[in-house]
């Protein structure tokens, strides 16, 4: 079966800003909203309950023929059948990830303000890369911040991923200089309906189509 591709907007299930059922809740509504990727971000160690998210947001993607993304942990990613793990600096390299999963699931990789980390990845099998932060996030404050001209400058082929501090009001100038998917948060789940909040971000998306 082919890799899903990694387009559109890309919401982030963080259980650092939303839990349980409600957590659930809005990324089931941004899913029918239009999101086209889901990532699974919890930074806890209980693997019960990681395992149990993990499959339950598995699902919801399924149903939407989405794809599901673990962050940080392959293992859990191939536990879970996930479609694929997203991986930072010290989450253990692509290579180790690759071996894990195999050649069929999606692999990303965070390379923050660094085109020479993200043209390494490429090289290295990365299924796409992502940039950021673009614009001052509540989630990561400290995050490293990336110029937008990254990516247009980037001379990738993979899809590129912009992130950090995105919303529907700043999301269009990432979009026409080359960002393939837009990873979102609390522009998403901190809103007080997710699922409109998500399709302001989709509808951007819709309009660059010819």
């Amino acid at each position: 079966m082919a890799k899903k591709t990694i387009e559109g907007l890309y919401l982030l299930a963080d259980t650092s800003v939303l839990q349980g059922e409600a957590l659930l809740e809005a990324v089931a509504a941004a899913l029918a909203a239009g999101a086209s990727v889901v990532q699974y971000r919890d930074k806890s160690h209980d693997p019960h309950k990681r395992r149990g998210e993990a499959m339950a947001l598995r699902a919801l993607c399924a149903v939407h023929g989405a794809a599901f993304l673990v962050n940080d942990d392959a293992r859990l990613a191939l536990e879970v059948d996930a479609d694929g793990v997203h991986i930072g600096r010290d989450d253990g390299g692509l290579a180790a990830a690759r071996a894990l999963l195999g050649a069929d699931k999606i692999i990303g990789v965070s390379c923050y303000n660094q085109p020479q980390r993200a043209h390494r990845a490429q090289s290295e099998g990365a299924d796409y890369v992502a940039f950021g932060a673009f614009f001052p996030s509540g989630i990561k404050p400290d995050a490293v911040r990336a110029n937008i001209a990254l990516l247009r400058d980037a001379s990738l082929i993979v899809p590129l991923v912009a992130i950090g501090g995105i919303n529907a009001e700043n999301a269009a100038p990432l979009i026409a200089n080359g960002a393939s998917a837009l990873a979102v948060i609390s522009a998403v789940l901190k809103a007080e309906d997710p699922g409109a909040a998500a399709r302001e971000i989709v509808q951007l998306f819709e309009k660059r189509k010819p």
